[in-house]
């Protein structure tokens, strides 16, 4: 990978992934993709180039392809599982048709793609603990839906026309850089939050609830080795399970109490993220991924919680400083 586009740049993981790419390849061009109303700003905009670039836009993904001489694709565009569920054909308009604009340019251009899948593609009927690579998948939300159909897709091109696609299935992630976004594991992303402004947590999904999770860190690292590994060696592309941690409410709420022992935590069930939890796995087998390309994990709950509490803790004391200046 030499010059790389990213959709959706501006995005909770997009962010953060462009600026880990511009470290790593200085001297190619990481080009941020983001549409209208989202754009790049701060250390974001001044590290880089830009571009606009609607995924449900064929030519302007074309026209940025041609001008900065992509080979590389990450398409991060997509609409989060609870607000998919309340808007289906957005989520369908981006998810799917957006990712063939991708595809078919890519397949035009000679570049590679990646297309992250999700935990929220499996369904009730999928195994729940260590859920297997290669399973049954049958999700109830359009989210999953989006995402199945993406694997395949991928996988199509990948066979028919000899596009280089690859995808990991991530997890819930966990990130102090950007705030949640809409997802059904982003609680595990509000429950700091709230502990480091000093806050009860009201948490919308049960004790009991496992999901995998993963440190951002962990889900950037992937998302570069996946795209950089030896072809020869991939048996699956699209989509790799991977996997770091699995908890439930209670359990990241005890962590959190040993480095803040005065947080409280109450429960007030959202019953949409609910039902979906509950048809998501509580774990994923990664045995596949650690086999074909040498994934491993770095961040376990507790390294996690200190990093994240430290990370916030910073980032509130100076918004408060900057705010009484």
């Amino acid at each position: 990978m030499k010059n790389i586009l990213i959709i959706g740049a501006t995005g909770q993981i997009g962010s953060e992934l462009t600026m880990k790419l511009r470290g790593l390849y200085p001297n190619g061009n990481v080009v941020a993709g983001y549409i209208p109303g989202a754009e790049p700003k701060g250390v974001l905009l001044e590290s880089g180039p830009s571009a606009v670039v609607d995924i449900t836009n064929p030519a302007q993904i074309a026209v940025a392809v041609e001008k900065y001489k992509i080979d590389t694709i990450y398409n991060l565009a997509a609409v989060l599982s609870a607000v998919a569920e309340i808007k289906p054909q957005l989520a369908w308009h981006i998810g799917v048709c957006g990712l063939f604009n991708v595809l078919e340019v890519a397949r035009e251009k000679k570049c590679a793609v990646f297309t992250p899948s999700s935990i929220g593609s499996f369904g009730p009927g999928t195994p729940k603990v260590l859920t297997p690579q290669d399973t049954i998948q049958r999700p109830t939300t359009m989210y999953g839906v989006t995402k199945v159909t993406g694997e395949l897709l991928s996988d199509y091109y990948a066979k028919r026309f000899g596009v280089d696609t690859r995808s990991v299935r991530f997890p819930g992630l966990i990130s102090y850089a950007t705030p949640p976004g809409g997802g059904t594991t982003d609680y595990a992303v509000d429950i700091y939050y709230s502990a480091c402004k000093g806050e009860k947590f009201y948490c919308p999904v049960k004790p009991g609830t496992f999901m995998d999770m993963m440190y951002m860190p962990d889900a950037l690292r992937a998302a570069v080795e996946i795209m950089e590994a030896d072809p020869a060696r991939l048996i699956h592309r699209n989509s790799f399970n991977i996997a770091s941690m699995s908890f439930d409410p209670e359990m990241i709420y005890d962590k959190i109490k040993e480095y803040v022992p005065d947080f409280e935590m109450e429960y007030k069930i959202d019953p949409l993220r609910q039902d979906i939890a509950d048809s998501w796995p509580d774990s994923l087998d990664d045995s596949c991924a650690r086999y074909e390309w040498d994934w491993k994990p770095e961040y376990d709950l507790d390294a996690m919680t200190k990093d994240m509490l430290n990370h916030l803790s910073l980032k509130f004391q100076e918004h408060l400083h900057a705010e009484f200046a």
